[in-house]
C-alpha cells in the first residue's frame, strides 16, 4: 500500500492515513486501500486506531483528485461516489471498535471518517467542517454516517452553512468523545479500555450501538447469549473471585 500504512501489534491494529503532503486527503488510490485494509480486518483483531500522518488528520477530498472529477460523466462521478460510500461502509461496520487519533484538518469525507469511529479523540487543533456546499455539492454520501453520530439538526446546521468548527464544538454536537492535549496518550488509554473488556462482549457492544434493536424478546436474548456464554461466565467468575478474567492477561 502507498497511501496507507498498517501495522499489526498483537490484537490492535493501527491503520494510519500516509499522505502527509496532501493532508491526507482522499483520491482514488487512499479510498481503495482503505476499503480493502477494513474489509480484511482479521477475526483476532480487538481493536482498531486509525490515524493520520503529519499535522492533518485528512483534509477531505484531494484537489488534483476533485479538479480530474470536472470531466467525468454523470456515470463515472455515480461509480466515484459509490466507491468512496463502499469504503465508510467497511470502516464503519468492521466488528472490531474503532478508534480515531484526530489532529488538525478533518474536512468533508475527513469529518466523515470520524462520524466512522466507535471513539474518536481529537487535540485542541482539529478543525472539522463538511464544507461541500461553498463548492457547489453536498456531503451526500457520508451523510448516513455523519446522522448517526451527531443527529440530524446538528448536520443540518452544519451541511446547509459549510462553517468549519473546532474541537470543543465537536466535542459538543458528539463528533469527538474527547479533546486532549496528548491525544496519543488518551488514544493508548482508551485501547487498555478496550483490551481489558471482554472480546465477544465489545464486538457486541458496537453491534448494539449499531443496530439500536427495541424489541424486548431479542434484547433478552442477547442479554441472555452473552451472559451464558463462555465469556460471560468467564468474566462473572473472574468478578467474584476477584481475579483477572483470562482475556486481560
Amino acid at each position: 500500500m502507498q497511501a496507507l500504512r498498517v501495522e499489526q501489534d498483537g490484537n490492535l491494529l493501527r491503520v494510519t492515513l500516509a499522505r502527509p503532503e496532501r493532508r491526507n486527503a482522499f483520491d482514488a488510490e487512499l479510498i481503495g486501500e482503505l476499503t480493502e485494509a477494513f474489509s480484511s480486518v482479521r477475526e483476532d483483531v480487538r481493536a482498531v486506531v486509525l490515524a493520520g500522518d503529519g499535522p492533518s488528520f485528512c483534509a477531505g477530498a484531494d484537489v488534483e483528485w476533485q479538479r480530474a472529477s470536472i470531466d467525468l460523466t454523470f456515470d463515472e462521478n455515480l461509480e466515484d461516489a459509490l466507491r468512496l460510500y463502499g469504503m465508510l461502509a467497511a470502516v464503519d461496520s468492521r466488528p472490531a471498535p474503532l478508534v480515531a487519533r484526530v489532529q488538525g484538518y478533518a474536512l468533508g469525507g475527513g469529518s466523515g471518517l470520524v462520524a466512522c469511529a466507535d471513539v474518536a479523540v481529537a487535540a485542541p487543533d482539529a478543525t472539522f467542517g463538511f464544507s461541500e456546499v461553498r463548492l457547489g455539492i453536498i456531503p451526500a454520501v457520508i451523510s448516513p454516517f455523519v446522522f448517526a453520530k451527531i443527529g440530524t439538526g446538528a448536520a443540518r446546521h452544519l451541511f446547509v452553512t459549510g462553517e468549519r468548527f473546532g474541537a470543543e464544538t465537536a466535542l459538543r454536537i458528539g463528533l469527538v468523545h474527547q479533546v486532549a492535549e496528548n491525544a496519543d496518550e488518551a488514544v493508548d488509554r482508551i485501547v487498555r479500555d478496550i483490551l481489558s473488556s471482554g472480546p465477544e462482549a465489545t464486538r457486541a457492544a458496537k453491534r448494539l450501538a449499531r443496530t439500536r434493536p427495541t424489541e424486548a424478546e431479542e434484547l433478552a436474548r442477547i442479554a441472555a447469549h452473552l451472559r451464558a456464554g463462555e465469556e460471560g461466565q468467564e468474566g462473572l467468575r473472574a468478578f467474584l473471585e476477584k481475579r483477572r478474567p483470562h482475556w486481560a492477561g
